[in-house]
């Protein structure tokens, strides 16, 4: 994997490297406009927190709410986050920053098999949300790990979308990438 660092997004998808279509791609049946699905995600994400929050003042109690470390690190972890989807493409990854609309975001036009853009889209979800979350229901005393955890898995609503996508979309033995915004499948020929 080779990662270039874009700099600042300017808004345009047709900026975004790219590969020719596949023949026989089909587009995924997902948000066109990204403003629009940031909307959409965020109110998943907000969700997903609550969810995340309510199970930690069960855990921990409402005393135990000692989050202020969990709430620092979970403005450090979204360039880290990048990077775990990152390491999953195997040729050149390309990060932007969208500070402006809360967007940090990797792209790179190779083909994936659907195995591996599940992974890449859940790995960081997993290490920055999932395992500091089930460390904390293990031992409530870890309170900065619940909350890092619940809000790591919220921040994620974007990838579960993607995640769902792929699974309900894509046929057996169909591989993927990516076109400006958007996810495409293909069947290869064999």
């Amino acid at each position: 994997m080779k990662l270039i660092y874009k700099g600042k997004y300017n808004g345009d998808p047709t900026s975004l490297p790219r590969r020719e279509h596949f023949q026989g791609a089909v587009k995924f049946k997902e948000f066109d406009d990204p403003k629009q699905l940031g909307k959409f995600m965020n109110r998943i994400a907000i969700f997903i927190m609550v969810i995340g929050l309510v199970g930690f003042w069960f855990r921990a109690g409402i005393g135990a709410f000692s989050i202020l470390g969990g709430l620092c690190a979970i403005f450090v972890v979204p360039f880290p986050h990048e990077l775990l989807h990152a390491i999953c493409f195997k040729k050149e990854v390309y990060l932007y920053t969208n500070l402006k609309d809360g967007m940090l975001f990797v792209v790179g036009p190779e083909a994936m098999s659907k195995a591996r853009f599940i992974i890449m889209s859940l790995l960081p979800n997993i290490v920055f949300g999932l395992i500091p979350y089930i460390i904390f229901l293990i031992n409530p005393n870890y309170s900065f790990l619940g909350t890092l955890g619940f809000l790591a898995i919220g921040m994620g609503a974007g990838d579960y979308y993607n995640v769902y996508n792929a699974v309900t979309q894509m046929p057996k033995g169909a591989r993927t990438y990516l076109y400006q915004f958007n996810s495409y499948w293909y069947l290869p020929e064999k």
